[in-house]
């Protein structure tokens, strides 16, 4: 399994880190992503990515930070390339949900990390909530290389549709498991295997059964779990076929 997106600078899980990662190996995890969401908080992330080999991580500004966190594509690609162990630009994207940042200051963003991961051929993590029409219409304007990883995917299924057109990859989060997510689960059932990630989000959004809780990587075995039965194949499968996802997104293997 590898969990697609974490946010291990944040507590509870930073300060616990070597228990966290000592779960996930018992739990057969190979890999964590963690995902930057702000540039003071890019130092950490660097500091994260050298305590183990199985981390990996991002940089990029969240959409909520974009008021205050402006940076040019030449910025962006100067803090990626800082570390190999950085794979992928994000998480950036549009936020019309809570507007905490200006609509155009996240448009503007947005584009910025898209032409960072674009020059840079590696992958574009993406975070958008009611932006769905923004979102792919940026998207599709781009080039055509980019390569799109649609985290923590709730978006409706005609959008996962015209954003297949793009070659996008979906991440499937703990959100899946929820009862009340019928309409996900359908979407799901619609996207091809091929095109699958699985991401817990911690320490945020802990799927069933540990709602409630502080979300940490080892839980992504209980979206893996629910993620297969939506598809109606085997864990063992669904978890071969994921972790090849990730590995040819991220690594072109």
């Amino acid at each position: 399994m590898i969990d697609s997106h974490c946010h291990l600078d944040h507590e509870p899980l930073v300060k616990n880190i070597e228990d966290v990662l000592s779960r996930c190996k018992k739990e057969g995890i190979s890999k964590v992503l963690t995902i930057s969401t702000t540039l003071s908080g890019f130092p950490k992330i660097i500091e994260i990515i050298n305590q183990d080999e199985m981390i990996y991580g991002t940089f990029g500004i969240h959409p909520h930070e974009t008021n205050t966190d402006q940076l040019s594509k030449d910025e962006i690609i100067k803090k990626i390339n800082l570390n190999d162990k950085i794979i992928g630009v994000g998480e950036s994207g549009l936020d019309f949900y809570y507007n905490n940042s200006d609509k155009d200051k996240q448009i503007k963003s947005f584009k910025n990390h898209i032409d960072a991961a674009i020059e840079l051929d590696i992958p574009l993590i993406v975070h958008s909530r009611n932006a769905e029409i923004e979102t792919y219409e940026i998207l599709k304007n781009s080039d055509n290389n980019l390569k799109i990883l649609m985290h923590c995917f709730t978006g409706s299924l005609p959008f996962a549709m015209k954003l297949m057109e793009l070659n996008s990859f979906f991440s499937a989060s703990g959100i899946i498991t929820f009862k009340n997510s019928t309409d996900l689960q359908n979407t799901f059932k619609e996207l091809p295997l091929e095109r699958l990630l699985i991401e817990t989000d911690s320490p945020f959004l802990a799927p069933e059964p540990m709602r409630g809780k502080k979300n940490e990587p080892s839980f992504v075995r209980y979206t893996l779990k629910k993620l297969s039965e939506i598809k109606n194949v085997e864990v063992d499968y669904l978890d071969k076929i994921t972790t090849e996802n990730f590995n040819r997104l991220f690594f072109n293997k």
